[in-house]
């Protein structure tokens, strides 16, 4: 068994470099987008921000005018393009400003704020409130934040890398099978002495292995490239990354199980690749969006993926600190794979 296995791997992973155009891709992908990212932020042109307010207790906030800090504050919510939301807990506040999920923290009843130094949203909403007063802010005293700010590059590279994982494994499993299904390639193996769960287990092992390799090589790219680090524990990444990839691999196999389209498959992945894209915090926070919303994220294997991987990069959060995450991982990867492996045929009708 273990042989047939072995001899199916290697033949999957010998398919897969010999085409050139998609294993360039998958390489040049993640470099180009922290590279594009990395220069837009440098000139500072992005236009949406922000805004982190504290308010004492659980009281709605209110404004007094005759108060100077109070009507500066006043002047600055009625900016245009500018979200505000509210924070009770000062420490809750200050660690999303951290990790770039606000751009700008203001205490209206204490005269305070504070705005981190390597966020450039954050150096334009701080110049938005200075204009707010003729006397730039008077009655406001600026705050250190203390500990480690993260550029915002360094924030985003774990979700680059999850997506680069995501488009691999569901495209480089579910596709790849279809594929076989159409053209005849697993009707031939079903008359072989190789059993369904031989295939699948050398698909799934086969594409770890593809997504180890890649996102070794974009690693160290990054790291060479952009003096970006890990962190934790490289051991604790590495088992978010699996856990992650087995996750997203699996649910390839239920689109893969019993489709016989190219076209529909392709568009099936993409249904399921683009909110996984837009919602898992890939390229911003989803701190403001509606609560239910939030709440919705949590369906998808790349939110917890891309949370542990940010959390053990950016902020030296070990294994036990995101046991929640890799337990759902854990939980999907199972449900996934035993939805695959029953639904599962071999060729067409």
């Amino acid at each position: 068994m273990w042989r047939r296995i072995w001899t199916l791997i290697k033949a999957r992973n010998r398919e897969y470099f010999r085409d050139k155009s998609a294993l360039g891709w998958n390489f040049a992908f993640p470099f180009l987008i922290i590279l594009g990212f990395g220069l837009i932020f440098t000139e500072e042109r992005q236009t949406l921000y922000k805004v982190g307010v504290l308010v004492p207790g659980m009281a709605a906030l209110q404004t007094d005018s005759s108060n100077t800090a109070d009507g500066i504050y006043t002047n600055f919510k009625d900016k245009k393009f500018i979200e505000f939301i509210e924070f009770s807990s000062r420490d809750n506040a200050l660690d999303k400003l951290k990790h770039h999920r606000i751009d700008f923290l203001v205490a209206p009843k204490s005269g305070e704020y504070w705005v981190s130094k390597t966020s450039p949203k954050g150096y334009i909403v701080e110049r938005l409130f200075h204009s707010s007063s003729e006397m730039k802010a008077q009655g406001y005293h600026k705050q250190e934040i203390t500990g480690r700010e993260i550029p915002y590059v360094e924030w985003l590279f774990p979700g680059i890398l999850g997506l680069n994982i995501m488009f691999s494994a569901l495209f480089g499993v579910g596709y790849v099978i279809v594929r076989y299904r159409k053209n005849g390639v697993l009707k031939r193996i079903s008359v072989t002495p190789v059993s369904a769960f031989e295939f699948l287990t050398a698909q799934v092992v086969s594409r770890i292995f593809i997504l180890f390799f890649t996102a070794i090589v974009v690693f160290v790219g990054c790291v060479i490239l952009f003096g970006f680090e890990c962190r934790g524990s490289y051991f604790d990444l590495v088992i978010v990354l699996f856990m992650g990839s087995f996750s997203l691999i699996t649910l390839g196999l239920i689109v893969a199980s019993r489709s016989e389209s190219e076209e529909f498959t392709g568009g099936i992945l993409n249904l399921m690749t683009w909110p996984m894209m837009f919602l898992c915090e890939v390229w911003f926070s989803m701190e403001g969006a509606q609560p239910w919303l939030q709440k919705a994220t949590h369906i998808f294997p790349l939110t917890h993926l891309i949370d542990a991987s940010r959390r053990i990069m950016n902020d030296g959060a070990g294994l036990y600190d995101v046991r929640y995450q890799v337990t759902i991982l854990a939980a999907m990867s199972l449900l996934f794979l035993l939805a695959g492996s029953v639904l599962f045929k071999w060729h067409k009708d």
